[in-house]
């Protein structure tokens, strides 16, 4: 009996092996998206050849931007709720896993007295026991914290380049919200001289009182403006202040002008999107953990043998046991079968697997959302870089028009609704301009973080799904 006891944790070590691995990458991607293959090279014509590469911040070249960036890793209240998750994630993990080890106690007890006399009886113990895992559902357990962890720490990764995107986003933004007033503010000037100028032409015969109105409406029109875009400015600076925790006091300074649009970056291929991008990977990890906890609800239908060992010592100063300890020394096996839970070990079992393909299914989305991604930041590159040449052509040949009008207006051969309509239109055309000059640098970090790479230099940070270990 004893030799059969000793083989048993042998016999646990050897089921060890027989645990299943979860879904293979390969076998999962042609599951997930098989109406979804990703094709050999991006669709859009502006993706350059190249693997990605992190440290995109840097390439803006921007103190500023790259300070308040920091300051939002470290202050902003979603990443420090991701990062308590990530702990309470890993804490799960460690718990999943012990019930793999032998769990060990000690009792120490006073047991009062024992007849009417005064003594007093002392119980010390050590009991232990050990689930012999011989179908594998501890394991499974176990593996499915780890998978669970490693999640986590991805989604808390993608957070984080989240984050400091948004950060720059909300930056470009911000500063365009600033130029825009600033060209509201010139157009305001413009409309000023344009009253000035019909009041002289009253004066000296050569206008009328309708002149005169039409400019005045035509400048309130520009400093209604001037006011909406001075609202837009506030709260575009709030917005950023609060991304880095601040209070939201619209104090914060952003840069005068923006940045210039980088060269185009390396897009890699497709296919890597799946093993780059932090929420991809964890929406892999999770069929994983998915996988095992299928594994557990079916080892849950076995019996359950666990080896239970246990010594104690009992003492007293009465007569009777005076000078005799009783040590109790005791070695068994339990064994704990389902006989009858009226079918909920088989709901357990149907559960686990349909939320298994749930998560398979979620790891298809995710995946086509990210392909979607980058995708469309790609195809603005170009877009935007073509819109960018025709308004800027469009602002030259509107400055030039509202030159010549404001030169017949002056000399008497055009009238003042002509130089209103090209101030009008040159208004449009800088706006538009910076418009689209803000976007193309919002899309880059779009493309980004589409494609994965990190906002810091490679190595800044680590490997997330290496560092993903409880």
């Amino acid at each position: 009996m004893r030799r059969a006891l000793l083989a048993l944790p042998v016999a646990a070590a050897l089921a060890g092996c027989a645990l299943k691995p979860p879904p293979d990458p390969v076998e999962l991607r042609r599951d997930a998206l098989a109406n979804a293959a990703p094709p050999g090279q991006w669709s859009a014509r502006s993706a350059a050849s190249g693997a990605v590469a992190d440290g995109w911040l840097a390439s803006f070249q921007d103190a500023q931007l790259e300070a308040l960036v920091r300051e939002a890793i470290r202050f902003n209240h979603d990443l420090r709720i991701a990062a308590a998750r990530v702990e309470e994630a890993a804490g799960h993990a460690r718990l999943a896993g012990a019930e793999i080890y032998p769990q060990v106690n000690v009792l120490a007890r006073g047991l009062g007295k024992l007849s009417n006399k005064s003594s007093e009886a002392q119980l010390y113990g050590v009991f232990l026991s050990w689930e012999l895992d011989l179908w594998g559902r501890v394991r499974s357990q176990r593996e499915a914290g780890r998978f669970q962890y490693e999640s986590t720490v991805l989604d808390a990764e993608y957070a984080r380049q989240s984050i400091a995107a948004l950060v720059a986003k909300s930056w470009f933004l911000a500063v365009e919200a600033r130029l825009q007033k600033g060209v509201a503010e010139d157009m305001l000037r413009a409309a000023e001289r344009l009253v000035a100028l019909a009041l002289d032409r009253q004066r000296v015969g050569a206008g009328d009182e309708y002149d005169v109105t039409l400019a005045r409406a035509s400048a309130q029109g520009y400093r209604e403006a001037v006011e909406r875009l001075e609202l837009a400015r506030q709260q575009a600076l709030r917005a950023l202040e609060a991304l880095a925790g601040r209070y939201p006091a619209a104090a914060v300074e952003v840069a005068a002008a923006l940045s210039p649009v980088p060269a185009r970056v390396p897009a890699g291929i497709p296919a890597e999107l799946l093993e780059r991008r932090p929420d991809v990977v964890a929406a892999e990890r999770r069929v994983a953990e998915a996988f095992y906890r299928v594994q557990e609800s079916k080892a849950a239908r076995m019996p359950r043998i666990s080896l239970a060992a246990s010594g104690s010592h009992l003492s007293s100063d009465l007569f009777l046991l005076a000078d005799r300890p009783v040590p109790v020394w005791s070695l068994g096996l339990n064994i704990l079968g389902p006989l009858f839970s009226g079918g909920a070990l088989e709901a357990q079992v149907e559960i686990r697997t349909a939320e298994q393909k749930v998560a398979v299914a979620e790891y298809g989305r995710i995946g086509v959302r990210a392909f979607g991604e980058a995708e469309s930041a790609l195809a603005s590159e170009s877009s935007l870089a073509e819109r960018r040449t025709a308004l800027h052509a469009a602002m030259a040949e509107n400055a030039h028009a509202l030159k010549l009008a404001g030169v017949r207006y002056r000399v008497g051969s055009g009238d003042l609704r002509a130089v209103q309509e090209r101030l009008l239109a040159l208004y449009g055309a800088r706006t538009a301009l910076l418009h689209v000059e803000a976007e193309q640098l919002v899309q880059r970090v779009n493309l980004h973080l589409a494609l994965g790479g990190g906002w810091e230099a490679a190595g800044a940070a680590g490997d997330p799904a290496k560092k993903a270990q409880p």
